[in-house]
């Protein structure tokens, strides 16, 4: 029966399809792909979609639909990746804002104020510049990027449910505040943090795609969906499947992970039932 309220929001029903299909395909990539992702074949350079090569090979003979495939894979990892890092930082810092006093919660909003300050992107810029372009260095600029988007959420919330009278009588029973914040007010505030995870999960991925563009994300010859633009650009008139294929992988993606998280909140938000 509460599945059934799932599947009846079309939002979630959709974006639940489309992300599925995502998260198959690079579960998939990990045992088998039509080709090694990295091989090149100078014989069947930028060959336009065929039987052999469902989706056309790059500007050095690789096969496109096992790099769509393997740039799943790092997708995958870095929406995880990023969204852990916001989320845990965020619940932390968010938790101790609103249980910690004034002095702590001005702090701490005023720490994520200075994080708001730094895009992804310019935290990305700032960091390669110290540690070097990498895949891992992108994730953690994105990260940090998420931790006041989740501070705040996770305040906003708490503060919410603070004064409430079952809170009050489980102060009045003895419980200590770290027990009330694990027992009662995390379950309570679960559902707008999952919520954006979702949404979140899916602008990491827009993100690193645009990093790996810039030449600041996942480095060659690692596939990357953001990577094979930045080298199809320079074949748009001769070879346009080089771009078409992976910026589609792109909207897929972050089309379906935004209706799952529109769905989730439709169907999670007693407010919007």
């Amino acid at each position: 029966m509460a599945m059934g309220r799932y599947f009846k929001n079309l939002n979630f029903s959709i974006g639940l399809a489309l992300s599925t299909m995502v998260v198959v395909m690079a579960l998939v990539s990990l045992f088998w792909t039509p080709y090694s992702p990295n091989t090149m074949d100078a014989h069947h350079r930028i060959e336009a979609p065929s039987l052999a090569h469902p989706l056309g090979t790059d500007q050095y003979g690789r096969d496109q639909l096992s790099r769509v495939m393997v740039g799943a894979v790092n997708s995958i990892i870095v929406g995880l990746m990023t969204v852990a890092i916001g989320m845990g930082a965020g619940i932390v810092l968010g938790l101790t804002s609103a249980w910690g006093g004034r002095l702590a919660d001005e702090a701490i909003m005023r720490f994520s104020d200075l994080l708001f300050g730094f895009p992804a992107v310019l935290s990305a810029i700032l960091i390669t510049a110290v540690m070097g372009p990498s895949a891992v260095n992108a994730m953690l600029a994105i990260g940090i990027f998420y931790i006041p988007v989740f501070a705040r959420l996770t305040r906003a919330s708490a503060l919410t449910i603070k004064g409430l009278d079952y809170i009050s009588a489980a102060r009045a029973a003895g419980q200590e505040e770290v027990a009330i914040i694990r027992r009662h007010v995390l379950p309570n505030i679960l559902s707008p943090l999952i919520i954006q995870a979702t949404v979140q999960f899916a602008v990491a991925i827009l993100a690193e795609a645009g990093l790996s563009y810039l030449g600041l994300g996942t480095q060659p010859p690692h596939p990357s969906w953001g990577r094979m633009l930045n080298e199809a650009q320079t074949f748009m008139e001769l070879a346009p499947w080089m771009a078409v294929f992976p910026g589609m992988a792109i909207a897929w993606t972050v089309l379906g992970f935004n209706l799952l998280g529109d769905g989730l909140r439709d169907i999670l938000d007693p407010r919007l039932r």
